[in-house]
């Protein structure tokens, strides 16, 4: 039931956050601009494509979608989960994608981290800085614990010390005026 929810929580974060078009496509001439050129709509087919067409041999569905993750993959595991009676063939493409784009989005910051601390490596405490600093990777993932990563480092204002001008005037708010005290006990004596 968890990893149900959690996989409609990123179709629906995802395409609600990259304004996917969810509907049907529709039909027809896609109108040109004046100003555009005809080759941007030519699309090159990537070396692997090529070689294989020329031998004759077949694609795998990561790199007709232009992926590193594992479509067919992720496709057996979606099947095999009964997240639905049914797995679209669209389905795990999508799903590869957005994993994909999730991962490359973490390993950047987290590499990033790495570099501000001086470190070659990058360690589970770089990726926990890289989610909790991150503003939507935080939403996203804010329920996720990492154990290895520690915590983030994060200090009350009240605890930190005081400037020195800031603390003359906390001084003179704390210290009441001290009244003269005479002796008065001498003269009820």
């Amino acid at each position: 039931y968890q990893r149900r929810v959690l996989f409609l929580f990123i179709v629906f974060f995802f395409t609600t956050t990259l304004n996917v078009p969810t509907g049907p496509k529709k039909k027809g001439k896609v109108k040109r601009e004046k100003g555009a050129k005809k080759s941007m709509e030519k699309k090159t087919k990537p070396k692997g494509e090529k070689l294989a067409k020329e031998k004759g041999e077949s694609l795998s569905r990561s790199k007709r979608a232009g992926l590193t993750f594992p479509v067919a993959r992720l496709h057996r595991h979606l099947r095999e989960g009964q997240y639905g009676k049914r797995v679209g063939v669209g389905a795990p493409v999508y799903l590869a994608a957005v994993l994909e784009y999730l991962t490359a989005e973490i390993l950047e910051l987290a590499g990033n981290a790495s570099r501000d601390n001086k470190k070659v490596r990058i360690v589970p405490r770089h990726i926990m800085l890289a989610i909790r600093n991150g503003e939507e990777l935080n939403r996203l993932l804010s329920v996720v614990t990492n154990n290895v990563g520690r915590v983030i480092q994060n200090i009350y204002e009240i605890l930190l010390p005081l400037n020195q001008q800031d603390a003359e005037v906390e001084d003179s708010r704390k210290k009441p005026k001290a009244k003269s005290r005479t002796s008065t006990t001498s003269n009820v004596l």
